[in-house]
């Protein structure tokens, strides 16, 4: 989706931006995010937080278990994508 309609940068952009490393004003500074009218600044800064390397992307906690399971950041790093990416003997 197109966070920023003044210089068309979406979602996907700023995303990967984060989760290189990327804080918000690296981000606005690399892709004009939020420097014409501003009205994508708050959705863009939601995008950075949810996408950071800081900051997990999920995690699960049961009620009665004080462990956190914590999950993969992308599909590429859980083991179901590697078994899924390899291909039966012919």
């Amino acid at each position: 989706m197109i966070v920023c309609v003044c210089r068309r940068v979406s979602d996907r952009e700023i995303a990967r931006h984060a989760r290189a490393g990327m804080t918000f004003d690296e981000v606005q500074l690399e892709l004009g995010v939020a420097t014409q009218c501003g009205r994508c600044e708050s959705c863009a800064r939601d995008v950075v937080a949810q996408c950071s390397a800081s900051n997990p992307v999920a995690a699960l906690h049961r009620e009665h278990d004080s462990r956190t399971i914590q999950l993969a950041n992308a599909i590429t790093e859980s083991n179901a994508w590697r078994s899924s990416r390899q291909l039966p003997a012919a």
